[in-house]
């Protein structure tokens, strides 16, 4: 049992981060793609296709598919001991070389994000800009954190 502990432990030592997230920024009538956000930016789900996997009669898997599926596999299998998904995983593996100060600053805007983006979408007028404003202060603030 010590070891599995110990394996446990290396994990996110191990592992590499998900992919960034990805935002669709429209500046001036063009839209543009970018992990640094902008004001009124919105989240694009850029997860990778699996891969045409055996048509050939071997995997044309890349590294990276490779390596999230052992990411899947792994957190499934562990997931009785820890109880976290496979994304909430992702995150602690992003996160494990993070300072204190700064993990707590991140779990902190985990919670403040989803109250923003619903601020940023219900208001209307001056009132929308500020909210566009403080939404993207804090994106920009996971991305300068690395979270």
């Amino acid at each position: 049992m010590k070891y599995l502990h110990a394996a446990l432990f290396l994990i996110p030592v191990v592992c590499k981060a998900a992919p960034p997230v990805v935002y669709r920024c429209e500046i001036q009538g063009k839209v543009n793609y970018s992990d640094v956000p902008c004001v009124g930016a919105k989240t694009v789900d850029v997860t990778p296709t699996q891969g045409a996997d055996k048509m050939s009669g071997r995997s044309s898997k890349g590294k990276e598919v490779q390596r999230e599926e052992f990411h899947i596999t792994l957190d499934n299998a562990t997931r009785p001991l820890h109880g976290l998904s496979h994304g909430e995983m992702d995150v602690r593996r992003r996160r494990y070389q993070l300072s204190p100060a700064d993990q707590r600053q991140c779990a902190s805007l985990d919670q403040q994000i989803p109250e923003l983006e619903a601020r940023a979408t219900k208001t209307t007028g001056s009132a929308r800009g500020q909210a566009d404003v403080a939404l993207y202060q804090a994106r920009k603030r996971v991305f300068d954190l690395k979270c």
